[in-house]
């Protein structure tokens, strides 16, 4: 799959102009992991962000007792990673290739390269960040609610 269609499946990108796509799709790359293997721990630094092409992830924290516990799982288009671009923390949990994944991934030097030549872009992919992270936490909400 061309990134430039990968980009216009996700909701990550959505409302961007053609050349504000464009410019995206020459920044990322793509990544190819297998089953098992760890995209990036809990605990790390964060600097990149990353949009599922294929494949599925599961998303891992760890428990009392340092065991690592399934929280979420994704699958293309989702993306993820984009909290520690936003606060500048370190990764809130572990992301895992639940099977053969490829992923799409923007650092913060390439979408600070994007944010120079398109404002406006840099802006809606922001919001649209922020879309997503708000519905996430309506859905933790819900599920924590239930269980009250």
């Amino acid at each position: 799959m061309e990134k430039i269609e990968v980009l216009q499946k996700s909701r990550l990108f959505e409302n961007l102009l053609p050349d504000e796509l464009e410019m995206l799709s020459e920044l990322s790359q793509m990544k190819e992991y297998k089953a098992g293997d760890l995209v990036f721990n809990e605990g790390d630094v964060g600097n990149s962000l990353f949009v599922i092409v294929s494949g599925e992830i599961d998303v891992l924290r760890k428990d009392g007792e340092g065991r690592l516990k399934p929280i979420a799982a994704l699958k293309e288009p989702e993306f993820f990673g984009e909290m520690s671009l936003i606060d500048k923390e370190l990764r809130s949990a572990s992301v895992q290739a639940k099977t053969g994944t490829t992923l799409l991934v923007l650092t913060n030097e390439n979408l600070h390269s994007f944010a120079k030549v398109f404002k406006n872009g840099f802006t809606m992919v922001v919001i649209n960040i922020a879309r997503v992270m708000s519905a996430r936490l309506r859905d933790t909400n819900a599920k924590l609610a239930s269980k009250l």
